[in-house]
């Protein structure tokens, strides 16, 4: 399914000039069966992409499907069946052409029906054709960053969310850090459940804290340079005029002061260890692991005031978030050497005119592709010349 997809694209029209790959970004997008699309062929050919539609009608299906040519769920962070057309025959396919520096890329994913009672489905890659075993491998190829409006309440919400958002941050720079992450809580599960017996057997205990150890400080590590190197990226350019304030960052956990306060990493492990094995009388009777890097906290200053994110008004939340995530953008393309995909989702819906004006000069000044949506196209006039704009209506997408 997903090959044949591939070749659909290629049966397409050809590929616009590249600019020897000064604005790398997708010149196809294919899907079948994905949410509400049967199939779509779309075929980008300006700098920017720009879907208009009213709500419902499947703009952020796109923007999602894109999500999924990176590590991880996607920028809804469904289930691989939930994303499946309904009526349709339980898997999708989503295929793209990138445009990169070397030439092209044609990259895809998909989630296929087994094809036998209880055989295990799980999700495809592949680039240029050749199976990949991680999505972890798209990375080599494009970045992919996003702003949804499910991510306007991050700074009032549950640190959980805000380690996710960080987390997005670190994956973008480190394509390990997603695995690391995941085996971390893997293994801090599989010690919950060994301190809940009534004799858990010490020499296994130990085994599995040093290895939560050895992964747990090289999450806090990643995290740690991460917010340093964003905090440097905006302390030179906090005085530019820009109507999105300045964001002052900060981490909060015991195993985040540890990597940040330097030293081998191995002694930092030792340390951590002892915490989990002095620990695991108070972790037994909580029914949980009480520190670790997945209590930790990313927390978020309006700067220009010195107030906390979480009690600023809903306007000034707003810009501090795209502020925060246009400076990470700029920090992928300066550390990979190519500018990321945006996706911005009902990104113009509440910003004023200025706002709007600063936004898409800074899109154009990050040299990457940007996909965004909006229910009413005067929104984008000022983007005039500089992107195509497509109208999302009745499971089909036509040019505007």
């Amino acid at each position: 399914m997903i090959d044949a997809a591939v070749r659909r694209l290629d049966a397409g029209p050809a590929d616009p000039p590249s600019a020897d790959g000064a604005r790398p970004g997708l010149t196809a997008l294919g899907l079948v069966d994905f949410r509400n699309y049967a199939a779509l062929d779309l075929r980008p050919s300006a700098d920017h992409v720009v879907l208009v539609g009213d709500n419902g009608a499947g703009k952020t299906n796109v923007l999602e499907a894109v999500s999924l040519l990176s590590p991880g769920r996607g920028l809804r962070r469904a289930t691989l069946d939930g994303m499946a057309r309904s009526g349709g025959p339980g898997g999708w396919t989503v295929s793209a052409r990138l445009a990169a520096r070397d030439g092209f890329v044609r990259l895809g994913t998909a989630f296929e029906v087994g094809a036998g009672e209880g055989e295990t489905r799980s999700r495809q890659i592949r680039i240029d054709g050749e199976a990949v075993k991680s999505a972890e491998d798209l990375i080599d190829f494009l970045t992919v960053l996003w702003l949804t409006p499910a991510m306007d309440g991050l700074f009032t919400g549950p640190a959980s969310d805000r380690r996710r958002f960080l987390d997005r941050f670190v994956l973008a720079l480190d394509p390990r850090h997603g695995t690391r992450v995941s085996l971390f809580e893997k293994t801090m599960r599989g010690r919950n459940r060994l301190l809940e017996e009534e004799r858990p057997d010490a020499v296994w205990l130990a085994a599995i804290e040093a290895q939560m150890a050895e992964l747990g400080v090289a999450i806090a590590a990643a995290r740690v340079e991460t917010v340093a190197c964003l905090t440097r990226l905006i302390a030179a350019s906090r005085d530019d005029g820009s109507p999105f304030p300045h964001a002052d960052l900060a981490l909060e956990g015991e195993i985040e002061a540890m990597a940040a306060a330097g030293g081998p990493a191995s002694d930092t492990e030792d340390r951590y260890r002892r915490l989990l094995a002095d620990g695991r009388r108070r972790d037994a009777g909580a029914g949980r692991t009480l520190e670790g890097p997945h209590r930790a906290d990313l927390i978020v200053e309006h700067g220009p005031k010195g107030v906390l994110a979480e009690r600023s008004s809903t306007g000034e939340q707003k810009a501090l978030l795209i502020g925060l995530v246009l400076a990470h953008a700029q920090l992928v393309a300066e550390t990979r050497g190519r500018a990321p995909i945006l996706l911005l989702d009902e990104i113009a819906a509440h910003l004023d005119e200025r706002r709007r004006v600063s936004l898409f000069e800074r899109l154009d000044a990050l040299g990457g592709q940007c996909w965004m949506t909006g229910t009413d196209p005067s929104a984008f006039r000022n983007l005039a010349g500089r992107a195509q704009i497509f109208e999302v209506a009745g499971g089909g997408i036509r040019p505007k």
